[in-house]
């Protein structure tokens, strides 16, 4: 008995490139949901009053580079 197998190519690589769309969209939407948490921890920080930033070992300048600590290497 014989058997018979193909390799329909068409097929592989429209679901490789549906494939990789969905995996950049799935990179997007982590992203967003990123920078999303940074502006809320930003707002966060600047609204709280200098004291309270004091007792965080803060100045109010040194919002941004603590928010974005793990990014910016200054």
């Amino acid at each position: 008995m014989a058997f018979h197998s193909e390799t329909y190519g068409t097929h592989s690589g429209l679901l490789a490139r549906v494939g990789a769309w969905f995996a950049g969209l799935g990179r997007a939407v982590f992203v967003a949901r990123a920078a999303e948490a940074r502006v809320t921890e930003m707002e966060r920080l600047t609204a709280m009053s200098d004291a309270e930033l004091a007792k965080l070992g803060l100045r109010r300048e040194d919002i941004a580079r603590h928010v974005f600590r793990d990014i910016l290497y200054v």
